[in-house]
């Protein structure tokens, strides 16, 4: 847990348990590069909140846009947010969906540092 306090403590709940999870057998190196690829590509449940809500006054389904659910977001887009009734869910479930993004893109992200930075030097590297 102490990797994700040090080098992302703008995450919380659910979000910094799963990520102290994948971070718990990094280098500090793997960590920091993990951090800063992670943080670019997640998303802020507060940011799905209000673009939910003004899906709600303007145009639905931009939240599902933004968390890269382009499916959804052209079925809330010609429906009216299923006539409102599917926006005023996800209104509730803002934090949920957010973490289901994050969650994908935290296992992406762990995947690409753990190839591009190996814990271990390569058999070839060690001395005889």
């Amino acid at each position: 847990m102490s990797k994700v306090i040090k080098y992302m403590p703008e995450i919380e709940d659910d979000e910094q348990v799963f990520v102290a999870s994948l971070m718990k057998d990094m280098t500090e190196e793997q960590a920091a590069q993990f951090a800063h690829v992670y943080r670019t590509r997640r998303r802020d449940p507060t940011t799905t909140m209000l673009l939910a809500l003004l899906g709600l006054i303007v145009v639905a389904g931009i939240h599902r846009f933004y968390l890269g659910q382009v499916g959804m977001g052209l079925l809330y887009l010609f429906t009216g947010g299923l006539c409102m009734i599917g926006t005023i869910v996800d209104l509730f479930n803002y934090k949920s969906l957010t973490f289901e993004y994050n969650k994908k893109q935290a296992l992406e992200v762990a995947s690409l540092v753990r190839g591009a930075f190996p814990s271990s030097p390569p058999p070839s590297e060690l001395p005889a």
